[in-house]
């Protein structure tokens, strides 16, 4: 289905650039986009072969097989297929974990893990599994709790209310997730998009061999690749380490705090604090968990960050032919005239026609609908009625042709089957949703 839409994008906007004039513009975008795909995928080198890297001190210290464990009812009830002990589990969780808190640095990786482990368990390479199909479109229903950069984004544009959009965000979000579930769901049930066998036989036998030793009551018989290393050292002043280190980090998060609550506003405060200081937290906390558990963390780190680097560099010829297909569908005037085409309809629903381009762009471009956005909030207004759905659906939906590009141009993955289907309903999901909770909160 890419394959027949990046077709249609290409032809249309060539001749839509001819008829209007703007041949010129194109050959630029071209240029452009294809220019700024790679410095994109350069520029994800680094925060790849980082993050990944830390994935395997995590996962040589045993904390994904932990972190499986607690969430293992959820995930197990999504993921039926997937045996929850196998390190694609572990990686999903840190990969949701992570969007749901705002820190979509540190998601990109965690979720590029996760399909590359999927896709060890798939029989038929090249072809999307159920299992990554499901995830992708939880990705691109944009579930999050803390729209960080919505909500600074308004603060910045001068919004007295600038976390005003947390809750409309919640229900649009919600909404569109819980629509990527029944879709991602049901189209895998159907004769187009149905798949005899999607689990390699090594993953059908774990699965039954966790199944026989609940029922007869025997200890776990545990994925090797995420249990804790037998012969591991564990330094015996960890805990004590541990528990300084992170009083002590919580004493300047206090002293921060208290310096800056007179001067600062306090939503700005929160958004400093969720921003710039849960990160470090995190990577110290992944860091310190590892050498607790014997791990040596440098050479761990070096050896995950390796694939990394070969995941960053893997994925930019499918980064220069989505942003290269986005870049002159907009240079060629096409969105204007889609927006143009359904605007009357939008207008019937509730959904002004300022806020039509943001809801096409999104699932184009983050960068892009981030820009629209600010321009509408600096003509209208952040607190405006327009200026809340803006900021809503921004914060409701994700970049879906950007996360299906780079995650299945990961793994080498060209049968997408039901991914698109998927992930547009949940996108289209959000927006009405978006739409609906934003005429009745602030119409």
């Amino acid at each position: 289905m890419l394959n027949g839409i990046f077709v249609v994008i290409v032809l249309f906007s060539i001749l839509m650039a001819a008829f209007t004039g703007r041949m010129e513009m194109l050959s630029k975008a071209v240029l452009e986009s294809a220019r700024s795909a790679v410095t994109l995928a350069l520029g994800l080198i680094g925060v790849m072969a980082f993050f990944l890297g830390l994935m395997r001190v995590a996962a040589d210290g045993g904390l994904l097989r932990i972190m499986a464990r607690a969430v293992h009812p959820v995930m197990r009830f999504l993921f039926p297929a997937i045996p929850k002990d196998h390190p694609a589990m572990s990686a999903m969780i840190l990969n949701i974990t992570s969007n749901l808190l705002g820190l979509g640095n540190a998601a990109t990786p965690f979720g590029l893990k996760a399909m590359m482990e999927l896709d060890r368990l798939n029989n038929e390479k090249g072809t999307a599994t159920d299992a990554m199909v499901l995830f992708l479109a939880l990705n691109t229903s944009g579930l999050a709790l803390l729209p960080l950069g919505v909500i600074s984004l308004r603060a910045a544009a001068g919004s007295q209310d600038a976390a005003g959009i947390m809750a409309t965000t919640w229900f649009a979000s919600g909404c569109a997730t819980i629509a990527a579930i029944v879709a991602a769901t049901l189209l895998s049930r159907t004769s187009r998009y149905r798949l005899a066998q999607t689990i390699s036989a090594r993953a059908e036998q774990e699965r039954r061999a966790e199944s026989d030793s609940s029922d007869q009551g025997r200890p776990e018989d545990l994925s090797t690749l995420t249990q804790s290393q037998p012969d591991l050292v564990r330094p015996r002043w960890g805990k004590p380490v541990v528990l300084v280190f992170f009083l002590a980090l919580l004493t300047a998060l206090t002293l921060h705090i208290l310096q800056q609550v007179d001067a600062t506003p306090s939503m700005d405060l929160v958004r400093s604090v969720m921003s710039f200081w849960m990160l470090p937290a995190l990577i110290a906390g992944l860091v310190l968990f590892g050498w607790t558990r014997g791990v040596k963390v440098y050479e761990s780190l070096v050896e995950g960050a390796k694939e990394g680097f070969q995941v960053a560099v893997k994925i930019i010829p499918y980064l220069v032919a989505i942003l290269v297909a986005i870049g002159i569908f907009r240079a060629s005037g096409g969105l204007e005239l889609l927006a143009k085409a359904i605007g009357p309809l939008t207008n019937m629903i509730g959904m002004p026609a300022e806020a039509l381009p943001v809801a096409l762009v999104r699932p184009l471009s983050g960068s892009g609908a981030l820009g629209v956005m600010t321009e509408i909030m600096n003509a209208q207004g952040p607190d405006s009625f327009t200026g809340y759905m803006v900021c809503t659906f921004n914060g409701s939906t994700d970049t879906t042709f950007y996360i299906l590009a780079v995650y299945f141009g990961s793994v080498g993955i060209k049968r997408t089957r039901h991914a698109l289907p998927a992930c547009l309903t949940a996108d289209v999901t959000g927006i009405l949703a978006a739409v609906l909770i934003v005429n009745l909160m602030f119409g």
